[in-house]
């Protein structure tokens, strides 16, 4: 009798029902780092180099140039690595609360670690994904030449228009 007076009247009485609410919480974790990442993971950037004059184009020291201005755009995605990384980090949160021998105690920090290693993994992810990709220089480059973009952990796309 002393179960069901300690425990709420809302909250269900079946055993390990603790541990399931917590995996739930860890379940909508998961699904709302997903959703802030996809947010926060994107960005975008451009410039050109020289512009129009009256009589011509200019290059970007001043002088009067004979070429159009050449313009590039950067689009910055999500990785679909943090995605994988996070249903990665839910099944392997439910492994290893189905060992045996696992308290309720171990199980329910077991999820909150998990929690825990999602928000700030993914947190440290985009921040460094920003940080290389704003890392990018936009100068284009001489014509025939590939537009090298150096390591990034996002995926960019890179659009050039004269």
């Amino acid at each position: 009798m002393a179960e069901t007076i300690d425990r709420p009247a809302s909250l269900s009485t079946l055993p390990g029902a603790t541990v399931i609410r917590r995996i739930r919480r860890m379940a909508f974790a998961a699904l709302g780092t997903a959703l802030v990442y996809s947010v926060i993971g994107a960005a975008t950037r451009g410039g050109c180099v020289g512009g129009s004059t009256a009589d011509g184009f200019m290059e970007v020291n001043g002088s009067a140039a004979d070429i159009t201005p050449t313009c590039v755009q950067l689009t910055l995605r999500p990785s679909w690595i943090v995605f994988v990384a996070i249903a990665v980090t839910v099944i392997v949160a439910i492994t290893l609360i189905l060992r045996p021998g696992r308290s309720e105690a171990s199980a329910l920090r077991i999820i909150d670690r998990a929690v825990a290693v999602m928000i700030a993994g993914t947190l440290a992810w985009a921040a460094l994904t920003m940080v290389s990709f704003f890392a990018i220089p936009l100068d284009p480059p001489s014509p025939g030449e590939p537009f090298m973009i150096p390591f990034t952990l996002g995926q960019v796309e890179v659009d050039l228009t004269p």
